[in-house]
């Protein structure tokens, strides 16, 4: 059987959820390739990883490891919001996507993406919803997102 570049990327960049260990792998400054993100100690890391575990399966952040150089390559977050609205139903919201700049147009970000939606619609979500900049927009696009209405920010300084 032949081996496709494809299939040894497939094995290659594999989505899995966040594991303590990754603080080691680069996490954190795969982070600060999308925004503000200063340097977290391992205890802090750990509490907040910690933390987040409290919520199972309602906040789940997942992540790509590079195989080969034990980097964490991709990451991206959902958490599921329980409303009175619909039913009692459920929203997912995506946070934090971001790829490594030195691996980007491989299609690790439609991973990510996959990967959350695919959590959230197992979770009973009715939507799956983002806040993104301009430049983004294309990508979500790709991913099977629309624009709708108008997002608004508050900042607490």
């Amino acid at each position: 059987m032949q081996t496709t570049k494809s299939s040894v990327e497939e094995e290659l960049f594999q989505v899995r959820k966040l594991e303590l260990s990754d603080i080691n792998k680069g996490f954190v400054d795969l982070l600060q390739q999308l925004t503000v993100c200063g340097s977290i100690s391992d205890e802090a890391f750990e509490e907040r990883f910690q933390d987040l575990a409290k919520y199972g399966d309602d906040h789940v952040i997942c992540v790509i490891e590079d195989n080969n150089s034990g980097k964490i390559i991709a990451t991206g977050s959902v958490f599921i919001e329980k409303k009175f609205i619909r039913n009692c139903g459920k929203v997912g919201h995506i946070e934090d996507v971001v790829v490594d700049s030195s691996v980007r147009g491989k299609q690790l970000g439609k991973k990510i993406v996959g990967f959350l939606s695919d959590h959230a619609k197992a979770m009973g979500c009715y939507k799956f919803i983002l806040d993104c900049s301009l430049e983004n927009k294309p990508f979500y696009e790709r991913c099977g997102f629309k624009p709708k209405e108008v997002q608004m920010v508050k900042y607490f300084v």
